[in-house]
């Protein structure tokens, strides 16, 4: 039987499907990973030389010539909110500006929209060996961990700082998993609350558990974890303007996070992936991971998915075998077609269509 969840977007045209479609830059969350887990390294790290946001020329080529509207802009928490600090509502004025900058390079210079993405795993304090390393926020046993009050505070402090540019969408965290659904549903539903009480209007993305993995909604996932369809449903907006976060590799259909290797079996399976988000308005809009400017420079690698033959989005790189990257192979050949560039939101509106998501 199905379950409705309804949700509202914030819309540009009453009844369009694909109203966002774009591309993940990773970059942010660089810089910290240890070869064992050790709390604190790489933090804050070097700003344009361990960690970087966006690299302006290519936003360009991705607006410009590919005719895209949404990026998805990674950061972590710990460099926001310094581990002196703890996680709330002070910041590290220095990583606000420079991520400040990269937003609105995309959304005021280049009128496009702008995921905030705490890339973090609902985990704070050590993400030296994400996705696994970090208290879990909110764990009541965990004497280091950050508690949802703080989550809330953290959120309505970025929301405050961005309360004014309505091209910002608020993601409240990035594949939260291995952790008592429940306690996601009650950070989710701080984070919602922050963000509301400073006045901030803009759509929110919520994730469920198991990664937010859109295989495992309706699953048992973790140490025996409720499924995410048990609890999302319960999330409350005032404003409505709420929409659920789903991440998967192929075969299946998601909204922020997806990607292909450099193969004609991929190439395939992403046409029909946005084929049907199009034809279902159940889908608002997706992103492809990922491009990023510190690929390779930092990681060590060119290839944030699918192998090394398959390489970064980042125009202008070469994969790790020394050949075209995925800009060149896998977006040309699957995301290019099926970039809805006339039916995509390029001014803000809010609009009284809502959003049914089925969950089986």
């Amino acid at each position: 039987m199905l379950r409705p969840l309804v949700l509202l977007a914030a819309l540009c045209i009453a009844h369009a499907t694909i109203l966002y479609a774009g591309v993940n830059e990773s970059g942010g969350e660089f810089g910290v990973f240890a070869p064992v887990d050790t709390p604190g390294f790489g933090l804050p790290g070097r700003f344009d030389v361990n960690y970087a946001f966006i690299n302006k020329s290519t936003v360009d080529i991705f607006v410009d010539q590919e005719k895209i509207n949404f990026f998805r802009v990674t950061f972590l928490m710990e460099r926001m909110c310094p581990l002196s600090f703890g996680l709330g509502s002070r910041f590290n004025e220095t990583v606000e500006s420079s991520l400040k900058d990269a937003v609105n390079y995309i959304t005021v210079t280049k009128g496009v929209y702008a995921l905030l993405d705490p890339h973090n795993y609902m985990r704070y304090n050590d993400p030296s060996q994400q996705p696994f390393s970090g208290s879990v926020i909110g764990n009541s046993s965990d004497p280091t961990a950050a508690t949802t009050e703080q989550f809330g505070e953290f959120w309505a402090e970025i929301a405050r700082r961005f309360q004014t540019n309505p091209k910002v969408v608020f993601g409240i965290n990035n594949e939260p998993h291995d952790m008592p659904t429940e306690l996601i549903l009650e950070n989710n539903q701080a984070a919602i609350n922050g963000i509301r009480s400073v006045g901030a209007e803009q759509l929110i993305l919520a994730p469920g558990n198991g990664f937010t993995g859109g295989h495992s909604w309706t699953q048992v996932t973790g140490n025996n974890d409720a499924p995410s369809s048990d609890f999302m449903n319960m999330l409350t907006d005032p404003l409505n303007n709420l929409a659920i976060d789903i991440h998967e590799v192929l075969p299946w259909a998601m909204i922020t996070e997806f990607g292909g290797g450099n193969n004609e079996g991929c190439f395939q399976m992403i046409d029909e992936m946005l084929n049907y988000m199009k034809d279902n308005d159940e889908y608002i809009g997706w992103s492809i991971w990922a491009a990023g400017p510190r690929f390779s420079t930092v990681w060590g690698t060119s290839s944030p998915c699918c192998g090394a033959d398959t390489g970064s989005l980042e125009p202008g790189m070469l994969n790790d075998e020394g050949q075209p990257n995925a800009f060149d192979t896998v977006w040309a050949n699957a995301i290019r077609p099926n970039i809805p560039a006339g039916m995509l939101c390029r001014n803000f509106a809010q609009s009284n269509h809502f959003l049914t998501i089925f969950q089986f």
